[in-house]
């Protein structure tokens, strides 16, 4: 039976890198396999924090697209303006997120009273995006299911970007409440899921961040790769792609490519955008570290290329933030067969995840010496198992139509949101339908 699916969330496609391009590609096999989609969205920003063309002249207002497929599915997109900070800093990133959810209210009301919807995901971050899924499940009784790529209220504490004890239980019992609401919640990872089982007794569902082995793959030939993007064969290559922000902490790999300025054949590069990429470059002058090149994002077309290009991918993330998040980026380089040095704890999901199947090398989060030995040893070769159980990996875990069918299929032909085996377990207690909102609030005050 084909069905009628809302997704709500502010990045989509046409982003290529982070949550907007796991939102886009679901609904994409979703819609290729007949079902009529639809996602409440904002207009593509990420990660240049910049709207993008076409639609950078209509971003002040709401815009509609559709997309149809062969298969009688269809995906229509509408667009919600929001503010986007040129250089997201903690207030800025809390008035992206008031703005979006404040456009897309409105146009959930509109929809709410137009359109009914089997099932409605809502993607966090942003967290309170939950609530508007709320409105749907209140109306129409849609199926709410709660997706948790990343856990921005953690983040944001860990990371220092909000400090007033007030707000983070405010914005806490907002979660909880969310939490107690919904029918279904999901994340990408085990060791998500147990962190979200601590805090809240509700069953969590895997749904894995999941990547195209047929378009991301293997490629010989590297000294080929190597010229077409500046560089000369004996150029041992360094890559780090992916955001610049904070809990990334690449001055790392500047303080790596200072110690190894004598090593020529050993070149660095960071290919992105975000709001710690000035810092870098400063720092890169300040230096003089001719080592060190800076690129921008590399379209779709040459990005398994430019992946296939690097002899190491760098994986870094503050020890405070290690534990929240499993890099998105990490799929796309076990698909490539990448060689990837990964900075996480011993007890996190990601460590035991790369240890147990041998597909990367790890080291303690800010541990300068740790890294630099990482790389010094790794450009040094004996790494090609690393590489092909990489590529198994996400052949045999990862592939975009394995991920998807395994959790979507079950559901969509049963009528139940659940994978086959899974039994939902009620929440503990019916929560007040205002009480945790309204304590949330008072808290502030």
């Amino acid at each position: 039976m084909k069905k009628k699916i809302l997704l709500i969330g502010y990045n989509f496609k046409p982003e290529i890198t982070g949550i907007g391009k796991y939102s886009g590609e679901m609904l994409e096999w979703l819609a290729s396999e007949g079902h009529t989609c639809y996602a409440l969205t904002g207009f593509p920003y990420y990660p240049q924090w910049k709207v993008q063309t076409p639609q950078y002249w209509q971003k002040f207002w709401y815009q509609k697209e559709t997309e149809t497929y062969p298969s009688g599915g269809s995906i229509r997109i509408y667009r919600c303006p929001l503010y986007v900070p040129k250089k997201p800093t903690a207030l800025r990133r809390i008035l992206l997120d008031c703005s979006f959810f404040v456009s897309a209210f409105y146009f959930s009301i509109y929809l709410s009273l137009t359109k009914k919807f089997d099932y409605v995901v809502t993607v966090a971050p942003a967290f309170h995006i939950g609530l508007l899924g709320l409105l749907f499940k209140k109306f129409h009784k849609s199926h709410l299911q709660y997706h948790i790529q990343d856990l921005q209220i953690e983040a944001a504490r860990d990371l220092s970007m909000i400090k007033s004890k007030r707000i983070l239980s405010a914005l806490f019992n907002i979660e909880n409440y969310i939490f107690r609401n919904v029918d279904s919640l999901s994340t990408i990872s085990d060791g998500m899921k147990q962190k979200i089982v601590e805090k809240f007794n509700h069953d969590v569902y895997i749904l894995p961040n999941w990547v195209d082995v047929n378009f991301f793959r293997p490629l010989p030939d590297k000294d080929t790769l190597k010229a077409k993007f500046g560089f000369q064969s004996h150029h041992k290559i360094v890559l780090y792609s992916g955001s610049i922000g904070e809990k990334q902490g690449l001055e790392m790999i500047l303080e790596s490519a200072n110690r190894m300025r004598q090593l020529e054949f050993i070149q660095f590069v960071i290919c992105g955008t975000g709001p710690s990429l000035d810092k870098l470059k400063e720092i890169r002058k300040k230096q003089k570290l001719s080592n060190v090149h800076f690129l921008s994002l590399q379209p779709l077309s040459v990005f398994n290329d430019f992946l296939n290009m690097a002899d190491l991918h760098l994986v870094l993330q503050r020890s405070c933030a290690s534990d929240l998040v499993m890099p998105s980026k990490l799929a796309t380089i076990l698909a490539v067969g990448g060689i990837s040095l990964v900075t996480a704890h011993p007890e996190s999901d990601l460590h035991k995840i790369i240890s147990q199947h041998k597909i990367g090398i790890l080291i303690e989060p800010d541990n300068q010496l740790a890294l630099d030995q990482g790389i010094f040893d790794t450009v040094d070769g004996g790494v090609s198992q690393i590489s092909k159980n990489a590529r198994n990996y996400a052949m045999g875990k990862l592939s975009v139509d394995a991920v998807l069918k395994n959790y979507f299929v079950p559901f969509l032909n049963n009528d139940s949101l659940f994978p086959s085996g899974h039994i939902k377990q009620p929440a503990l207690r019916k929560a007040n339908p205002y009480s945790e909102v309204q304590k949330a609030w008072w808290s502030v005050w």
